[in-house]
């Protein structure tokens, strides 16, 4: 399912554990994996540039100019190499170890954009990325660069949250192509591990009351009659929202169906609520291993 792997590296907790399992997933898939690391030669360099007309005045001659430029390119620009390729060293150790055909590369430029470029040009089927990196202060949730990449790219994602995962599998499903898409990474994943798979969807039948009493705040008696407000709240609640139940309830049967195509039982639930608070509060009681749901064009 998965042939060419991309995850990107920062030797933080998050992009360690996503080494791991980016190498687990390649071992199940017989996939190669690609290690890379971006960072910001060029950019600090501008830097230093831009900084030299406030250097004192001693700083300014050209030739003690000249000077400064070079041991700033040693100091910066090299040893930003050195520590992409200390990164790679430890990625391609870990993949060697695992037995699995890797290869490791380093970008120059803004951090999620080459990572955007390199996952465009290349064609990797499934990118493995740690929500966040070194970057990340206290009650940070997920990292810019995590979060850029996400919204930018159409291919399989998984992010990676935790140091170490166990629990089943949960995937939201709404009826998408890409919902039902996530189920079967789900199920491949899966595969010859016993670990449970469950689908869950979730239906919000409450706006439509918030609709009705909004709408009702601001009717007049004669627009109201003109709008038949009553018989159209009432088939909102007998027809509508009873609907909408059954939709999403179709939408498991669909789910549970292909995976028995598979040949795999899995557990379906319905929520009623605000779809993406109910699928939280559901992670939150049971937390999952892996959460496979749609983000825009990708399914994560």
């Amino acid at each position: 399912m998965y042939k060419k792997i991309l995850v990107p590296l920062d030797n933080s907790k998050y992009s360690n554990a996503a080494i791991t399992l980016s190498l687990k997933i390649a071992g199940i898939f017989g996939a190669t994996v690609t290690g890379t690391h971006v960072y910001a030669a060029q950019l600090h360099d501008d830097r230093f540039k831009q900084m030299e007309p406030g250097l004192p005045p001693k700083y300014q001659e050209e030739k003690e100019l000249e000077r400064q430029r070079d041991i700033h390119d040693d100091l910066i620009t090299k040893g930003l190499q050195i520590i992409s390729d200390s990164y790679a060293d430890y990625f391609e150790s870990r993949a060697t170890d695992a037995g699995v055909e890797h290869n490791s590369k380093s970008l120059d430029g803004k951090n999620y954009l080459e990572i955007v470029k390199d996952i465009e040009a290349n064609g990797y089927d499934l990118v493995v990325m740690g929500v966040l990196g070194l970057g990340a202060v206290k009650n940070s949730l997920i990292g810019s660069v995590c979060e850029r990449v996400m919204r930018r790219i159409d291919r399989d994602l998984i992010i990676v949250k935790k140091e170490e995962t166990t629990g089943k599998y949960l995937v939201a499903i709404d009826g998408s192509p890409n919902s039902f898409a996530g189920l079967m990474s789900a199920i491949a994943l899966a595969k010859n591990e016993n670990i449970e798979i469950e689908a869950v969807a979730a239906f919000d039948p409450d706006y439509h009351y918030t609709a009705f009493k909004s709408i009702e705040s601001v009717l007049s008696e004669e627009a109201g009659k003109i709008f038949k407000f009553k018989e159209q709240e009432k088939l909102h609640e007998e027809i509508i929202d009873k609907g909408l139940a059954k939709i999403y309830q179709d939408h498991l049967i669909t789910a549970s169906e292909l995976a028995k195509e598979k040949g795999v039982e899995i557990k379906t639930s319905l929520l009623s609520g605000k779809p993406f608070e109910e699928i939280l509060k559901y992670v939150e009681k049971e937390p999952p291993a892996l959460l496979f749901m749609e983000i825009g064009r990708a399914h994560v």
